[in-house]
Parts: C-alpha cells; sequence; structure tokens
C-alpha cells in the first residue's frame, strides 16, 4: 500500500518506517490532546510519518468491572479533534460490522482487532468504507494465514490494507512474536509490527492483563532490523492509572529517545 494515500499523513519522502501510536483507549479529550501534542512534536522532529491511534471503544476485557469507553459517539468525536487540531490521521478499532460505517464518519483507518480478523462480515464492512483497514493478526494465525484476511479486503473493492504482528499465544499466560513473519506478510501487505501488546501477559489470575514494557525496545528494534514497514505503540502519560493495559504501555516520557534510536537503526538498516 502506498503510504501517501492515507489522508493527512506527513513525512512519507523520509524513508523511515511509519508510526501508528497513542492510548489504549481514549479516556478524556484532555489526555488525548496531551498525548498526541507530544507524539506529533516527537514525530515530526524526526520525520516519521505518524497516525494517531486510540480505541473509542473496548470491547473485549477479562472482566465485566473493566473499563469500556467513555461513550462511543463522544470519543469518535475525540479522535476527530485530535485529527483536525494536529493535521494527522486517525485509526480506531471497530467489533460489528455496524460499527464500520459510524466510525468511519470520523477515523481515516479501520482497524479489526485480533480475535476477530476472521469474522467476515467485519472485514468487509470496514473495507466497504473505503478507508483504510488494518488487519491485526490473530493471536492464533500463521503469519500466511492473513493473506486471506487482505484478500476479503482487496475482494471487496478495497486495496488499502495493512497487517499487524500483534505476537501469537505461547502457553497461556505470555506472547511471542516470530520474527519471519514480518517478511513473509511483506510478501501481501503493508506490514506493522505492534509492539506493547506483544508484550502482553493475558489470562492473569486477577482478570487484568500484565505485561512487559522493559521489552518494548527489544521487540521493536528488532522489527526495524527485520524492514518491518510500521510500528505501533501504544503510550500515556501515567500508564499506571491508564484505564486499558497500562501494564504494557511505554510510558511518554520515554518515547523520544526510543524512536531516535530505531530512526537511527533505520537509517542503518537503509544503507545496507
Amino acid at each position: 500500500m502506498d503510504l501517501s494515500r492515507v489522508p493527512k499523513i506527513k513525512n512519507t519522502d523520509s524513508n523511515n518506517f511509519f508510526l501508528l501510536a497513542g492510548p489504549c483507549a481514549i479516556e478524556g479529550e484532555e489526555m488525548a490532546l496531551r498525548i498526541a501534542e507530544r507524539v506529533v512534536k516527537i514525530t515530526d522532529d524526526l520525520k516519521i510519518p505518524y497516525v494517531f491511534k486510540g480505541s473509542f471503544r473496548k470491547a473485549n476485557r477479562s472482566r465485566i468491572d473493566s473499563f469500556t469507553g467513555i461513550g462511543d459517539e463522544k470519543a469518535l468525536k475525540i479522535l476527530e479533534k485530535v485529527s483536525k487540531t494536529f493535521g494527522v490521521p486517525t485509526v480506531t478499532d471497530i467489533h460489528e460490522a455496524s460499527d464500520a460505517a459510524f466510525a468511519a464518519e470520523y477515523v481515516d483507518i479501520l482497524q479489526i482487532p485480533a480475535f476477530l480478523v476472521r469474522q467476515t462480515d467485519l472485514v468487509v464492512a470496514a473495507a466497504k468504507t473505503g478507508k483504510v483497514v488494518n488487519l491485526k493478526k490473530g493471536q492464533f494465525m500463521s503469519p500466511g494465514a492473513m493473506k486471506h484476511a487482505a484478500k476479503k479486503v482487496k475482494d471487496s473493492g478495497n486495496d488499502l490494507v495493512m497487517v499487524t504482528d500483534r505476537g501469537t499465544m505461547f502457553g497461556y499466560q505470555d506472547m511471542i512474536v516470530d520474527f519471519r513473519g514480518i517478511p513473509e506478510m511483506r510478501e501481501f501487505a503493508t506490514t506493522v509490527l505492534d509492539v506493547t501488546h506483544s508484550l502482553q501477559q493475558p489470562n492473569q489470575t486477577s482478570g487484568v492483563t500484565g505485561g512487559r514494557p522493559d521489552m518494548i525496545e527489544t521487540i521493536a528494534r528488532a522489527g526495524i532490523v527485520n524492514n518491518v514497514d510500521g510500528l505501533f505503540i501504544e503510550t500515556h502519560f501515567d500508564p499506571a492509572n491508564a484505564k486499558s493495559d497500562g501494564a504494557n504501555m511505554l510510558h511518554l516520557d520515554h518515547l523520544e529517545k526510543l524512536l531516535t534510536n530505531l530512526v537511527a537503526i533505520r537509517q542503518t538498516v537503509n544503507g545496507l
């Protein structure tokens, strides 16, 4: 997919990886704008094409009392405000076929969650909006199997598709990234590595997903070395008190150093 076809995206001529980053969930307007402002400044300085990420609703939760959102339309309007304020595209995940057209009124990229990527009605509904579709690789799927999900989008008349690896289940409570999958998926679609979700530790007895944020740079570096097209990183200025996925998010204060290092690695890889 030609990255320049993503509305409002900048720095596409920098020969850099692109970045999807933001909080796991939209918790409110102030927090979304605060995170977006910081990430936009960092990515503009480093010439990284940037897409702001935020879930308008969290449907896949371990417990019934887990945070699910502040209201669908309210959260989508915040995503729209982020886009208009900072001139960047936005991405959010959808969970039902009826979400597709609704969310497409506010965001530029529709994301299909990993657990739902085999749901044909959902994938087709996203494709038919004409928006870019980001397909998360199921934790239970091989990289090669994702070509069938990507083909569903293309067979629906939409060639704006990318796939994202977010790790594979390893036992009950851990995830691994098989980096052999990056070149395999790049054969049929623009490929993103979801760094932070790949470090989740699901199925904890507390009902709250754990994580290994100390390994974020390790996974991200390996992705860049293996020529991944883009990175997906969830970040927050207060991960410990984030309402979703705080255990595996990157603290916003650490993002600039991480991206600076990754850009340097990408420049080296580009010169090989």
